[in-house]
């Protein structure tokens, strides 16, 4: 541990934000290497003559904040980690950073379905960090999920995440394009999410450095108007959920018309276009049938 004074780290605070950056990133670095969380900081400001305890000294972290400064790299994965609901996850740059938006697609699956409900089988089409499927197999262990992604590097962090938080075996990985992992649950699954790559070639063009150069373009680009997964997921749906079966899709701040409209054509009723925190379409739902 490195010992230093209220004052000094204070002092070194101002000195890091007037070279540019977010006080929400630099408590991030703060909290993942330095393991002092913002509360405690905050609260510690009030006491110049305390002292505080880092596991890293404030070099290193100066010079971590440096290289997310000038190279634009996302602080979440320089620290390796990422928050998301209640979980710290492990990121790298073979997967997404997850948004916190993301987060009410869980809060949709509860609204949707009860959560101790038995025999119940969710599946989530590109799993990325594995956030959505963690949350769901913790906060249920009686439910089966199977957690897919194409990319087997992404999928070996998301199984590292698991293990991380859990010592059941109600979620399953499997490597594979969409729906193809699924050819032995035609007709049987209950619940079926995706966030897929639906930023359009135009938008991702423009995205900010932090997001472009860094993270995989696999899960961005959806395809010259976004939709392009989007459509094979919805049109190959039907043959894999339950009679009642959900989809809950999550989507550009744009999409959310057509994608209704996709789901309609496809057989899909109670659609939905469910608003973020922002009050922005981002998620749309509807159940097979």
């Amino acid at each position: 541990m490195h010992s230093i004074s209220v004052k000094e780290f204070l002092l070194w605070k101002k000195n890091q934000l007037s070279k540019g950056g977010d006080l929400q990133s630099l408590y991030f670095l703060i909290d993942c290497l330095g393991g002092i969380k913002a509360t405690n900081l905050n609260f510690s400001s009030l006491n110049h003559d305390g002292k505080l305890y880092l596991k890293k000294n404030l070099d290193f972290l100066e010079s971590i904040w440096e290289e997310h400064l000038i190279e634009f790299t996302p602080i979440q994965y320089l620290c390796g980690f990422a928050f998301w609901r209640d979980l710290k996850l492990t990121v790298t740059d073979k997967v997404l950073i997850p948004r916190s938006e993301t987060e009410i697609i869980v809060d949709i699956v509860f609204k949707l379905f009860e959560k101790k409900s038995k025999q119940f089988l969710f599946a989530e089409l590109g799993t990325g960090s594995g956030a959505i499927s963690i949350a769901l197999a913790l906060a249920c262990p009686l439910w089966v999920g199977i957690a897919t992604d194409i990319d087997p590097d992404a999928l070996k962090i998301a199984y590292k995440n698991y293990k991380k938080f859990s010592n059941l075996s109600n979620l399953r990985f499997s490597c594979g394009h969409w729906w193809e992992p699924f050819q032995s649950y035609k007709g049987k699954i209950d619940l079926a999410i995706s966030n897929p790559p639906y930023i359009p070639k135009n938008t991702y063009e423009k995205l900010p450095k932090e997001v472009k150069n860094f993270e995989p373009k696999i899960a961005l680009l959806g395809g010259e108007d976004g939709l392009k997964h989007i459509r094979e997921i919805i049109q190959k749906a039907p043959l894999y959920l339950r009679e009642k079966g959900w989809l809950i899709l999550e989507n550009h701040f744009d999409q959310g018309g057509k994608i209704k409209q996709l789901l309609i054509k496809n057989g899909f009723t109670s659609v939905e276009i469910v608003k973020d925190l922002s009050g922005i379409g981002r998620f749309t739902i509807g159940r097979y049938k």
